[in-house]
């Protein structure tokens, strides 16, 4: 019978998997404790409606800023020592946070500064963190490698690093950007241990090989269909779910009159579905075709928006919300590992910095389109429009999965297997 820590990173995974693993993990309860922090943070400092949204801007604004050039950078360079080197960043950004705070001398227009360049550097530490995956495990290891990825994020960013967070602010509100230092710090010595990865040749200057780079990265994406229409999915349906859910804490607390306890409930009912989905998708994986998987989540969102319009029952809420979590995390470890199989590897950085940038750019629009509906309909009309946006995106596409999941994989993604 397998230890829990075989169960966790199997062995066959490899020994550098093991300390990616550790570097993530421990890199998600930092950005969870933040999660958390930097709202009170920010609240605490102003009153202005505006000058709150804005702090919650700041963590995707770099994403559309820098995103292409983050994949550029991390086809080019050591993506080890640039996920080092970024995380270094992101410590000293919330270590001058800290200082701050402790003179006194905060005020929320230097925190949204440091959370946009906190943010500015994890758009490069993700960016180049993600390419790090298919170069230490097999392709056919890449499902439950991600799988266990996922969970590090579900965990520490939404279950532990969130309430620790809070708990930490209501003691001292240096405490918990202190506690999310050290956390960066140890990511960074975890991931420190992996193997030196290599670093392909980009030919030409710093500036002309940069450019070239994410043109010639452009272009692979748009004559791959494989991988064009996997992108295009996730944007549309990055669409259609943001609609509601950026308007989802009206929706709760007014709507089905759950109170701002009952909202943060349904969060934790999501994460609680996702942890089950995550430790199952060995199982999933083995005995379901990815192409059969994709179309079922896919459908699963399709009716959850559709479920969440029609009640009004908390309770029901809360099951709907637990389904969301077993699916939407098995649809991230799928679409994920489909990716990396597909993309050679000296594009890994570019094609996942379009894919961000995609998520993202969703996440504005759907954002903004779900504001909009919301005051013209009510709360539940983003619902009625995820659920049409979604279905007819669905059948436009339902055909087209079948050859994304058959896709063979690029020659090149078959990585020398670190020793265990």
């Amino acid at each position: 019978m397998p230890s829990l820590g075989d169960f966790v990173a199997p062995r066959r995974l490899g020994r550098d998997f093991r300390w990616l693993l550790a570097s993530s993990w421990t890199s998600n309860l930092g950005d969870g404790i933040a999660l958390a922090a930097a709202p009170l943070l920010i609240a605490s400092l102003t009153s202005s409606p505006i000058l709150v949204a804005a702090g919650a801007m700041m963590q995707f604004l770099p994403w559309l800023l820098f995103g292409l050039l983050a994949g550029a950078v991390a086809d080019h360079h050591d993506r080890r020592r640039l996920v080092m080197l970024a995380n270094a960043l992101r410590a000293l950004v919330i270590l001058g946070l800290v200082v701050s705070l402790l003179t006194g001398q905060a005020t929320v227009w230097l925190v949204l500064v440091t959370s946009f360049l906190y943010g500015t550097a994890e758009v490069f530490a993700d960016t180049a963190g993600s390419t790090l995956l298919p170069m230490l495990v097999r392709p056919a290891d890449l499902g439950i490698g991600n799988a266990r990825m996922q969970a590090g994020f579900l965990v520490g960013n939404q279950l532990a690093g969130p309430p620790l967070g809070a708990f930490l602010f209501a003691a001292g509100s240096f405490l918990p950007f202190l506690l999310q230092v050290l956390c960066v710090s140890l990511a960074i010595l975890l991931i420190s241990r992996i193997a030196r990865t290599p670093v392909p040749d980009s030919g030409g200057t710093e500036r002309e090989s940069k450019l070239r780079a994410i043109r010639e990265g452009l272009g692979w994406l748009r004559h791959n269909a494989p991988v064009r229409t996997l992108v295009v999915i996730i944007l549309v349906f990055n669409v259609t779910w943001a609609a509601p859910w950026g308007v989802l804490v009206l929706y709760a607390t007014e709507y089905l009159g759950m109170g701002p306890v009952g909202y943060g409930a349904l969060t934790t009912a999501s994460a609680l579905g996702g942890i089950i989905a995550i430790f199952s998708f060995g199982f999933l994986e083995k005995k379901v075709p990815f192409a059969t998987l994709m179309r079922v989540v896919l459908t699963c969102e399709v009716l959850m928006h559709l479920a969440f319009a029609l009640t009004t029952v908390p309770a029901v809420a809360f099951v709907i919300m637990f389904g969301f979590g077993l699916y939407a995390f098995v649809w991230g470890t799928i679409s994920t590992t489909v990716r990396q199989r597909l993309v050679p590897m000296p594009l890994q950085g570019r094609i996942a910095s379009v894919n961000m940038v995609g998520v993202f750019g969703g996440l504005v629009i759907g954002q903004f389109l779900g504001g909009v509906i919301a005051q013209i309909w009510g709360p539940t009309g983003p619902w009625w429009f995820a659920f049409a946006g979604s279905a007819i995106t669905l059948a436009l596409v339902w055909r087209s999965i079948s050859h994304i999941a058959a896709a063979p994989p690029a020659r090149d993604t078959d990585p020398t297997a670190s020793p265990a």
